[in-house]
Order: C-alpha cells, then structure tokens, then sequence
C-alpha cells in the first residue's frame, strides 16, 4: 500500500463531494460571510479505505488545518480548503505563498477549491509515504 497521488485524491468521489460540500458551505456568493472551509484526508492503512474531516470554519482568508484530528488505524495523505473569495475582486483563486509555506511543511497534497476550479499546493503525495505520525509527516 502507498500513499495516493494528486490526481487519484482528485478522482476519488467522496474527495470530489467533500471539495464541493466545503465549497457551498463557506458561503462563496456572500460578501459579508464567506469564509473558509477544508479538512484533511485519510487514509485507512488497513483497509486503503479512504475518509474525509472537516475542520472548523476559518475567516474570511484563513482557515487553521494544523492539527489533524487523529483517527485510529489510519494517516493524513491530504488535506483541503476553499478560497471563496472571488478573483473577480481581486483575490488570488491559487494557492497563496502562506499556503506554498505551509504545505511544504505539512508534507502532504492540499487541494484548494476556488471560484475557477480546484487548484494544488504541497507535494504530489504524502513525504515519506505512509511512514511515520498518522498526523502529517515529519
């Protein structure tokens, strides 16, 4: 067993739902109370079933995915988050440098939803592979 890639968490249907929960729920038409929403992925070492957190609500242009809740049996492979705010105002749909800093340090794919599609920041799989902290890696 291995840590997925990008493109398999991209492809995976309760990945996709996820993406598309978090994306309604951060309130993306509203000016005054969109905000941020995301989680982090799992993986099942055992059964390679793959499953999805969320985290709380985060603020208008941050949401805090730096401590994974742990779930028995398996580890963090990805995590994800939304960036409702729209490019038409200005905003950066991408990922931003914080977001770069961030995910080169938690070591694991980060799928952002933005107004404009699904972007990625981080590594094109788990650091390590399935080794180490069920957290992110070390």
């Amino acid at each position: 067993m291995r840590a997925p890639t990008v493109t398999e968490l991209l492809n995976h249907p309760a990945i996709q739902q996820a993406l598309e929960q978090a994306w309604a729920d951060s309130l993306p038409t509203d000016p005054v109370r969109r905000h941020e929403e995301g989680g982090w992925i799992y993986l099942d070492t055992t059964t390679a079933e793959i499953t999805v957190r969320r985290a709380a609500s985060g603020g208008q242009a941050m949401i805090d995915l730096a401590h994974p809740q742990v779930i028995a049996g398996s580890v963090v492979v990805g995590k994800f988050h939304t960036h409702p705010n729209p490019a038409a105002e200005g905003w950066n749909p991408g990922p931003s440098e914080a977001d770069r800093r961030t995910d080169a340090l938690h070591g694991v794919p980060d799928l952002i939803r933005a107004d404009n599609g699904i972007h990625v920041s981080g590594p094109k799989s788990r650091r390590g592979g399935l080794r180490g902290d069920a957290g992110y890696p070390a």
